[in-house]
């Protein structure tokens, strides 16, 4: 018959079997103790050290795996001491790990979605299951996929081999075929509950955090001044580069979902924001930044001189202002190349775009701007307005100062000085300012502001100075910024208004992910594959209407570029209990770099991959192997720190044994065994 004892826990009192181990008990009660060694199937080997625990009475810290508990224990699991224990021993960990958690597309997304695994689903033909995966950090796919300046692609390791996958391209796709399918993805809303926000803005931050609120059951409304939703991606963004109707099915996502959107309600002028306060659970001001920064010239006030924003809203609205046949649009960004691109579709014969620097400093896309200059944009370098002409208050031309580069600037570009005496003119009907822009600021003077006058906001909070107001996207701390990285503020300012509504204080948390350093040479051996570009409509053709210029791909390019993906992130990601830990306890490698074990992928048992980088000599699967399966195919070679994993028997009858095992690779607790694919083993064979 079994005997019982009792044992406090991180002072919750538990009944457990007699002979039990500190851990074992935890574990059947769902409390916490990290471990990297510990398999219950397996005999005691307690070689990581995390599982470390205090017991009352006793000054040493305990290995909880080898550690039976005696009757009265009072156990503690979490203590400062054990805290800062465990932490360096991550870190001793850590050190001599080399993997990627995550593929540098995934590190660089500023919304953190997760390219590896939909480009995956693609290569199946699974366009659902790619929607879906996409829609777990951006809910806007097709959208975003059409407008994105992709900084996934910029840090694509394709690119170390020929050309970085089109990421971008690939996710529109995805997402196009999935509209187009009987069965269309649907926001899927996990139960319901009574709890209210209310959204104020339905631009991209907008939609994505009501988005994320709704798909954790709270009762979401938006109230949007315009008459139709999309923000910026509807009103700054034209038709040629996001139709519309495309934006309005990922809008109908949520509207099907049981978001509701008030249009035409302004707050400050049919509400306050003290009154939605009183109303709601929580408040999410997602407002955007809508004021143009103006023109620091002479001339500014003379009809026929525009802000950037302002302009694009108003062709948006159908109210496109009369620009004339010629037309200057002063900026370097993709603002002044969506104007300059409207403004001859408008009909303007003659339009420059008027930068103080060179092409190689501007932050526009280079894709941008050669689309710019096939459809007969003028680009006028290293000039700047000193002065907009005029006659009876009409704009009539510009003068513009003629620059030259002198030393780097807080930017890191060189700075544009003028060249003393040098002028020259153009003639204008109308200048297009598109300098950037910023918050309204007067209509939110009741929250603090931020140092560039944006409402002030927790970087991992998001709360304003105002209790139960958050806010998130270009209206907030830094302002301006691409739509991807106010969705990504979006998501994170949504979990924050969840814990909030849950009565939790946590604040969001930068993960931690352990990343390899390569160059050309590790992928020496990739085999070359040209990338897929995006099909346009002929320059002549396109700049004549504002239909959509991008053709997109066909399945059999699509699917195809979905094949060049190199895989960089670690398979076992979503259930490494190394970087739980590395998670859970804020560690920093920074403080035990030195020499590593040599990093090196083998596949000598052929159906199993071998990553000696992410191996951390845990021991357990030789254990598994020897004490589990009864083979003893793998073991530790060398002694000391040159010790490393390795088969120890490689015969073919060995080989076909450990294809139909795999329990070794199971119970890997970093990725560093893998199952092969039957594809990546006849490529050997070839």
């Amino acid at each position: 018959m079994d005997e019982y004892i009792k044992v406090t826990i991180n002072d919750q009192e538990i009944t457990a079997k007699k002979g039990q181990t500190i851990l074992e008990i935890a574990q059947h009660n769902g409390i916490y103790i990290p471990t990297l060694c510990n398999d219950e199937r397996l005999k005691t080997y307690a070689a990581c050290g995390l599982c470390i625990v205090e017991v009352e009475g006793n000054n040493k810290l305990l290995r909880a795996c080898a550690t039976e508990a005696a009757d009265g224990m009072v156990i503690h699991t979490e203590s400062d001491r054990i805290v800062k224990q465990r932490k360096i021993n991550m870190e001793l960990v850590m050190s001599d790990h080399e993997g990627d958690c995550r593929g540098p597309c995934h590190l660089n997304c500023p919304a953190g979605e997760d390219p590896q695994r939909y480009l995956k689903a693609i290569q199946m033909k699974d366009y659902k299951w790619a929607t879906e995966i996409i829609r777990e950090h951006i809910p806007l796919p097709s959208s975003i996929g059409r407008i994105c300046p992709h900084p996934c692609e910029d840090n694509c390791r394709r690119g170390l081999v020929d050309q970085p996958l089109s990421i971008c391209a690939l996710k529109a796709y995805a997402s196009d075929r999935d509209y187009e399918s009987d069965d269309p993805f649907k926001l899927k809303v996990k139960g319901n509950s009574d709890k209210t926000v209310c959204v104020i803005g339905a631009g991209p931050a907008g939609l994505a955090c009501a988005y994320y609120l709704r798909e954790k059951g709270h009762q979401v409304k938006i109230l949007e001044a315009q008459p139709k939703a999309g923000g910026f991606l509807r009103y700054g963004i034209p038709e040629y580069r996001l139709p519309k109707a495309i934006l309005q099915k990922e809008v109908d996502v949520l509207t099907d979902a049981g978001v509701t959107i008030d249009y035409g309600v302004k707050v400050g002028k049919d509400v306050t924001l003290e009154e939605l306060k009183a109303q709601y659970d929580a408040v999410v001001v997602a407002v955007g930044a809508w004021a143009d920064m103006p023109l620091r010239c002479p001339g500014i006030d003379l009809q026929g001189v525009y802000g950037g924003t302002a302009f694009l809203a108003a062709n948006a609205n159908g109210n496109a202002p009369e620009i004339g046949k010629n037309v200057a649009i002063v900026g370097g960004g993709n603002t002044a190349m969506d104007c300059c691109r409207s403004a001859v579709r408008l009909g303007a014969e003659n339009v420059y775009v008027i930068y103080r620097r060179t092409r190689d400093e501007m932050p526009a896309e280079d894709d941008e701007i050669e689309e710019a200059i096939e459809e007969g944009v003028d680009f006028k370098f290293l000039t700047n307005p000193d002065e907009i002409l005029g006659k009876d208050g009409k704009v009539t031309g510009v003068k513009l100062q003629v620059m030259e580069l002198g030393e780097p600037d807080a930017s890191g570009r060189r700075k544009p000085v003028p060249v003393e005496g040098k002028f020259e003119e153009l003639e204008l009907d109308s200048v297009i300012a598109a300098l950037g822009h910023g918050l309204v600021r007067g209509e939110w003077d009741m929250l603090q502001a931020s140092q560039k006058g944006n409402i002030d906001c927790g970087e991992n909070s998001f709360r304003t100075s105002m209790e139960g107001v958050f806010a998130c996207g270009e209206c907030t701390n830094k302002g301006a910024t691409i739509a991807v990285r106010a969705i990504g503020q979006a998501g994170k300012c949504a979990a924050m208004v969840d814990k909030y509504l849950n009565e939790s204080d946590d604040f969001y948390k930068t993960p931690f992910y352990s990343e390899r350093k390569i160059d050309e040479t590790d992928l020496a051996d990739e085999p070359k594959k040209q990338r897929v570009e995006k099909h346009l409509r002929p320059a002549e053709e396109r700049r004549c209407d504002f239909g959509e210029i991008n053709l997109g791909l066909s399945e059999e390019e699509a699917v195809e570029e979905a094949k060049r993906c190199l895989e960089c992130g670690c398979h076992a990601y979503f259930d490494c209990k190394l970087i739980k830990a590395a998670n859970r306890y804020k560690i920093d490698i920074e403080r035990m770099q030195g020499e590593k074990h040599d990093s090196f992928i083998e596949h000598d048992l052929k159906y199993i991959e071998r990553n000696q980088g992410k191996c951390i000599l845990c021991g357990i699967c030789v254990r598994t192997c020897d004490e589990i399966v009864g083979k003893g195919v793998l073991g530790l070679v060398r002694r000391g720190f040159k010790t490393v994993i390795k088969p120890e028997f490689r015969d073919k009858d060995t080989v076909e044994f450990c294809k139909n095992c795999m329990k070794c690779v199971d119970a890997c607790p970093t990725g560093a065994l893998r199952r092969r694919l039957p594809a990546e083993i006849a490529k050997d064979e070839d």
